[in-house]
């Protein structure tokens, strides 16, 4: 069963401290003010799309893997993030990707 929307953003505030927002208008989850996961609003992105916080240099993996399901337009290529068709996620993947984004957005900076 494709995943909708509302699905994807009731699995994300499953974890701890996020709560439901909007970032340029359109809906977001955020832990403490950042985006961990939100709607995509540059015209670049497909629709029902979901843009993904994650470490930019893990995105080329997820792409290679499975190109249905990731994408990243140009415009999105500066971001630490990837975009998800979600009418090719499943619940249980969409899971992983909000746990993979939450660790994301929570962890501690690194020191220099």
């Amino acid at each position: 069963m494709p995943l909708t929307l509302a699905h994807a953003l009731k699995i994300g505030r499953t974890f701890p401290n996020v709560e439901e927002s909007t970032t340029f208008g359109a809906p977001a989850l955020k832990v403490k003010g950042t985006v961990m996961a939100c709607v995509p609003t540059n015209k670049a992105a497909e629709p029902n799309s979901l843009l993904i916080r994650m470490d930019r240099r893990d995105r080329p993996a997820l792409l290679a893997e499975a190109p249905d399901l990731y994408y990243a337009p140009d415009h999105y290529l500066g971001y630490d993030g990837v975009l998800i068709r979600l009418a090719h996620c499943t619940p249980e993947l969409a899971r992983d990707l909000m746990a993979m984004a939450h660790k994301f957005v929570t962890r501690q900076p690194r020191k220099r």
